[in-house]
């Protein structure tokens, strides 16, 4: 079941009236979990650059779509590499300052994973 989100405010997001004080990746079958982002800080310092390892880790097989939340004013990015591999899964990915990017989650249907910066 898609859970919907609540609201968002710098730091934190809320989901079915849970708070969460971190970045979070809601799976296909609606498990809130927190976001691996040590996968990209590891590579570039950061984790406002989406890598290819926390890329794989992000998708799951049989996902049409995911739809990333880069922040209250829109920081995260992909890397290329991370593109290509979205990409090659023939995964279609929407990235969106994160109070658009929950606006988007809660409007649409299908086989989709979301992730959600909750700073910047």
């Amino acid at each position: 079941m898609k859970p919907k989100i609540d609201s968002t405010s710098f730091g934190s997001i809320t989901v079915e009236g849970k708070a969460f004080e971190h970045d979070i990746l809601i799976r296909l079958d609606g498990r809130v979990e927190k976001r691996t982002k040590k996968l990209s800080k590891a590579l570039y310092g950061t984790s406002h650059k989406i890598s290819l390892e926390e890329a794989e880790h992000i998708y799951e097989e049989g996902t049409e779509k995911i739809i990333m939340g880069t922040g209250q004013t829109g920081f995260v990015e992909l890397s290329d590499e991370a593109e290509a591999f979205f990409r090659k899964k023939r995964c279609s990915i929407e990235l969106l300052p994160t109070p658009w990017a929950i606006e988007r989650w809660n409007e649409l249907e299908g086989r989709i994973v979301a992730m959600f910066h909750v700073t910047c």
